[in-house]
């Protein structure tokens, strides 16, 4: 094993390498010189070598010392730069930030990376799209720091949530549908139709709103095709596969074959609006996920879908 060297060893050594001079290096450290000379040779018997070449005249680095002064100046610059990686990452100025997110949240995301990047240029930010159920399974598992989701349903204990935005509940036509030049479409009209929907396992919450709202118009929806992402339910909706009901903001990207119309049911707010929440394991500390928490919260404000 090699032998084990203080730091303040180092940072000894190489004072008085550079100076070569104990009484000018004692200066430079605010010490007195006996003791730099005592902890010179203890650094020397530690190592089991010569540092330096004294006379009464001049002091002089050996070889070995030469080479040591080398490594000394690398160990050192190595620690700093540790300590101040540390506390950029304590501060969360540095450090990796792992985000989730279901499509539907492309209107909100964007505008926060932008916003994140700018005040906290030195963080990594690993993105990865994916359902409600994968993002808390990877939010627990620790393999994402915070996620963008619709409402679960039922969220796991240790995790934390907030509701970001709140947008209506559109329906999703054929653009050649019979209701589709309709301004509003009563939900009840509906019943008997073909539906589209997203498997209830990968988002309980959304899932079961959308079968709770059918049935408040007084039917149980007839789901033929099922669909992990919201962009996949509105190209089989224009192939016409079916009808859909999906949040308002995939609406603000219009696609070709799909007519959106608002409904109409007599149904409480919290029924007919969807809500896009992030969420985060309480129990993991975070500085970098609660900053750009942070963030969404001041992006969200200032979105057109937010109501009470």
């Amino acid at each position: 094993m090699p032998p084990a060297v203080e730091t303040r060893l180092l940072r000894q050594f190489i004072a008085v390498a550079e100076e070569l001079n104990f009484h000018r290096a004692a200066e430079r450290l605010h010490m007195a010189q006996p003791p730099l000379s005592q902890a010179i040779r203890k650094l020397e018997d530690t190592l089991g070598l010569s540092l330096f070449e004294r006379s009464n005249r001049s002091v002089a680095l050996t070889p070995a010392g030469a080479a040591f002064l080398v490594s000394a100046r690398h160990i050192l610059a190595q620690l700093d730069e540790g300590i101040r990686e540390a506390q950029a990452v304590a501060a969360g100025q540095a450090g990796r930030l792992a985000i989730s997110f279901v499509g539907t949240a492309h209107d909100l995301l964007p505008l926060a990376l932008r916003r994140f990047r700018a005040q906290f240029p030195g963080i990594e930010l690993v993105l990865r799209e994916a359902t409600t159920g994968e993002q808390l399974a990877a939010i627990t598992a620790g393999e994402a720091d915070i996620g963008l989701m619709r409402q679960p349903g039922i969220m796991v204990a240790q995790l934390a949530s907030e509701t970001l935005l709140r947008e209506p509940i559109l329906a999703a036509l054929p653009d050649d549908h019979p209701l589709a030049g309709e301004e509003s479409i009563p939900l009840a009209a509906l019943a008997g139709t073909e539906f589209i929907g997203t498997p209830r396992q990968l988002g309980i919450g959304f899932h079961d709103q959308i079968i709770g709202l059918c049935r408040l118009a007084g039917f149980s929806p007839r789901i033929v095709q099922e669909a992990r992402q919201m962009q996949t339910i509105a190209s089989l909706v224009a192939s016409g596969l079916g009808v859909s009901l999906i949040p308002a903001s995939l609406a603000l990207m219009p696609r070709a074959g799909v007519a959106f119309r608002p409904i109409a049911v007599e149904a409480p707010p919290e029924m007919t609006n969807i809500e896009l929440i992030a969420a985060w394991d309480a129990t993991r500390h975070s500085l970098a996920r609660d900053n750009f928490l942070a963030v969404l919260r001041h992006v969200a404000r200032d979105m057109q879908f937010i109501s009470n």
